[in-house]
């Protein structure tokens, strides 16, 4: 069944819409972890660690393809709800050609820099050649990932979600292949590890362009000019996608860098399994949110409040019943998914099961904070979208990250995002009120 964005949404229809995109993120997400459990059990604990040393830098540089497609979504379904067709074909045109001159840049610059970066990051010997290894492979497929996470947004203002669910389904089995073959099969350790994600990044990048080239009817890439105005505003509205990206790197860094002052590179890499796993529960408030967000974009342009009302209504309903399953899944399985990783060392497992227990508290609050920062991001208010992302992921953790391990040690690290969200409900809940008169959503 294909459902437009004019339509009304009953939770049915809601569920039904999202469910592609959230399932597209969780896919993902899962197959990032089977990268991270290859590299963790056939090349080792060292490797583990660099790989997640460098990545927070590689996904700062990805991270401008998600803010223009999240950002020009909603622009461009805004426009379409406003009835004029041609002006989204060339605006969605116009930001494909934007993001692949950024992404041509970034290579460039990511090559050459990428060792100093490594160092930077706290990178020592070995760890340097594993860092450098993986991050010069891996950008060099920087462009496509760039578009894929921009088609993540426009597969579904082009009201066909389910391909990109299948787009990542191929991709992420055939990066699951890729790792067998490339890290045990054929030894070739960090550096197949990056070949295998990045042929699949490049498959997803070229796949969805092809088809808006070719065959897509809702969206089409034409021939356009750059207009300045729109790339701003499509920038402006993306921006706490993109801040919420970029802060998560930073603070990945700061989380590694205090966790090598109060653990030692078993830190690092109890962390990084911390992330692997919250990818995969953040992914269904991520889906849903990026799911959602063309919905709200369309009926805010088409001037439908009674449909933005209903729309955020569900919205809180459906997050609060997911987030309580969430946190009790994420407590029940704490030990497993560690296990997955780090069964071979019993000190490392038990460090890891205990961090995960405590991250997960923050799932009963993360997927409001997410869902609030993409509903502004849809009203096409970045000013607000952005300040949520700014606080939630970047000062309050930031803070909590160097306040709390003062008071609980190690413990205190693990709390850190815990606070920080708590914190960012109590700002979400401010600009819901604040600005409930001007978009009538209450």
């Amino acid at each position: 069944m294909n459902i437009q964005l004019s339509e009304h949404f009953t939770y049915k229809k809601l569920i039904q819409f999202t469910i592609p995109t959230i399932i597209m993120m969780i896919f993902t997400s899962i197959y990032g972890v089977v990268d991270g459990l290859f590299v963790s059990n056939c090349v080792g604990a060292d490797a583990f660690a660099g790989v997640n040393l460098i990545m927070p830098a590689l996904m700062i540089l990805g991270s401008i393809g998600f803010m223009i497609g999240t950002g020009g979504s909603a622009l461009v379904s805004k426009t379409i709800g406003e009835g004029n067709k041609e002006k989204a074909n060339r605006y969605f045109s116009m930001l494909l050609y934007v993001v692949t001159i950024i992404g041509f840049i970034f290579t460039v610059i990511g090559l050459i820099v990428m060792e100093p970066v490594a160092k930077l990051l706290g990178a020592e010997g070995n760890l340097v050649e594993i860092c450098v290894t993986y991050g010069r492979t891996l950008i060099i497929a920087l462009i496509p990932f760039m578009l894929q996470n921009c088609f993540q947004s426009f597969l579904i203002v082009a009201e066909k979600p389910r391909m990109g669910l299948i787009i990542s389904i191929i991709t992420g089995v055939l990066n699951m292949i890729l790792d067998f073959l490339f890290i045990y099969v054929f030894k070739m350790g960090v550096f197949g590890a990056a070949v295998a994600t990045g042929i699949s990044q490049l498959i997803g990048g070229i796949v969805p362009l092809i088809y808006f080239i070719k065959k897509s009817e809702t969206l089409k890439l034409v021939k356009t000019k750059f207009e300045l105005k729109p790339i701003l505003q499509a920038c402006a509205n993306g921006s706490s996608e993109m801040v919420t990206n970029i802060s998560m790197s930073v603070v990945n860094m700061l989380y590694n860098l205090q966790l090598m002052k109060y653990a030692g590179a078993d830190g690092v890499v109890a962390y990084g399994i911390i992330m692997y796993v919250s990818f995969i529960f953040s992914g269904t408030y991520m889906g849903y949110s990026i799911g959602s967000a063309p919905i709200v974009g369309y009926h805010y342009g088409a001037k439908n409040t009674k449909e933005l009302k209903s729309l955020l209504k569900k919205s809180l309903k459906l997050l609060t019943i997911t987030s309580i399953v969430m946190t009790v899944i994420g407590e029940l399985l704490a030990k497993p998914l560690a296990g997955i990783f780090v069964s071979y060392d019993a000190n490392l497992l038990d460090m890891t099961t205990n961090a995960i227990r405590i991250f997960s508290i923050s799932y009963l609050i993360s997927g409001i904070n997410i869902f609030a920062s993409s509903f502004f991001t849809a009203l096409n208010n970045g000013v607000v979208s952005a300040a949520i992302s700014f606080l939630r992921t970047l000062i309050f953790q930031i803070a909590m990250i160097f306040i709390l391990p003062l008071i609980w040690n190690l413990n205190g690290i693990w709390l850190a995002v815990v606070f920080a969200e708590v914190f960012a409900l109590i700002v979400s809940v401010v600009f819901f009120i604040v600005n409930r008169k001007k978009y009538q959503y209450i």
